[in-house]
């Protein structure tokens, strides 16, 4: 039997939200380890002078608790 925990981060990144998505995993995967998965709960982005300068994400991490 398997037993699972979530965590929640959130990123960003003045690419994309695949690259914030990307980050979080990459940074996270550091401390946690095992991780099985991630869920992107919210998208966001920063505008500024009528530009996206920031996507922003709020994730969930689900990661096997040995």
């Amino acid at each position: 039997m398997s037993v699972l925990k979530v965590v929640e981060i959130l990123s960003n990144s003045d690419k994309s939200w695949e690259d914030a998505t990307k980050k979080a995993v990459k940074h996270a995967s550091k401390t946690v380890k095992n991780i099985k998965s991630v869920y992107v709960k919210e998208q966001s982005a920063i505008v500024k002078n009528d530009e996206v300068t920031e996507f922003r994400v709020n994730l969930k991490i689900t990661f096997e608790v040995s």
